[in-house]
């Protein structure tokens, strides 16, 4: 991504008001996350369960490493900066939601298509479309490549399930989502696919690109202190589900792809890993992927 594409990526974030800072994407997606409704059934008992273990691991770590004063003081600084700059949605989606997914994953025992992170670019109620339709685009005026994202929605079985539905959104070819970069159209690259009944989709999209999260604020004074780098792979974002089936939220890769090996969030997976064949007689890259959802608890 270009240093012109990166500054109009977070103005973008910063609620499209040409603040173009870590500041204000962070303060944005913080607000946005604010207006959710969030609850926990936690017990005091597990609350201090939970709370005895975390101090338990900090006291390792400093133990382990000898962490100096001023270490500890550098710490605070950039603590208060993280919800200053309002990136604590940034920070633990990158570098904490994957191992969350995970731990969900696995403490049900579940055995249907993979989870990945949900990331903080989700809008809900995006426009339905036919099994077999185009995504909503806007005209292109560059080369861009085209995509057919096709497979199944189905039980463990391999059946078709009545009511299911695939919401499918992704970054262009510039790294940006629309709603949140400026000039793009506001449902450009977002839908809900209705599935026929055979569980079947087959959709028109374009190839996303790789893209850097917002990196000139503290998740990237983080990421520079440990010579990392602020890069996701190309992807595309899915929630799958069904009236009684557990609902897929994840991501799907591209083999070969840049940063795919090193992804700054830590959430590829190999089952997550896509790969395209082009059509030399249309032109577009193809690809199948099957979702199998798993029954509620």
């Amino acid at each position: 991504m270009t240093e012109t594409t990166t500054e109009a990526y977070n103005t973008g974030l910063a609620a499209q008001e040409g603040e173009a800072t870590a500041k204000g994407s962070g303060n944005a997606a913080t607000d946005r996350f604010k207006t959710a409704q969030v609850s926990a059934d936690t017990t005091p008992e597990r609350a201090r369960a939970i709370y005895d273990d975390l101090f338990a691991a900090f006291r390792d770590i400093i133990n382990k490493h000898q962490i100096t004063y001023e270490e500890y003081n550098v710490l605070k600084s950039w603590l208060i900066s993280v919800g200053e700059y309002g990136e604590w949605p940034l920070w633990l989606d990158v570098f904490v939601e994957h191992d969350i997914e995970e731990a969900n994953y696995n403490r049900h025992e579940y055995s249907g298509t993979k989870g990945s992170i949900e990331g903080p670019y989700y809008i809900p109620n995006s426009p339905k479309i036919a099994w077999d339709a185009e995504m909503p685009m806007r005209d292109q005026d560059r080369e861009v490549t085209p995509l057919i994202f096709q497979g199944r929605v189905t039980d463990l079985e391999g059946n078709a399930i009545e009511g299911a539905t695939v919401e499918l959104w992704h970054a262009d070819d510039d790294g940006l989502y629309s709603q949140f970069a400026p000039g793009i159209p506001e449902w450009n690259l977002r839908a809900t696919i209705v599935p026929n009944e055979n569980g079947e989709y087959a959709v028109k999209t374009i190839q996303p690109e790789p893209y850097q999260i917002p990196s000139d604020g503290p998740t990237g004074w983080f990421i520079k202190s440990y010579d990392g780098h602020p890069w996701r792979p190309a992807h595309l974002h899915l929630k799958v589900t069904a009236p009684g089936y557990r609902l897929i939220t994840t991501q799907l890769y591209f083999k070969g792809g840049e940063w795919v090996e090193t992804d700054v969030a830590t959430a590829v997976k190999p089952e997550l890993i896509l790969d395209p064949k082009k059509n030399e007689e249309t032109g577009n890259n193809e690809v199948v992927y099957d979702f199998k959802l798993d029954k509620e608890d």
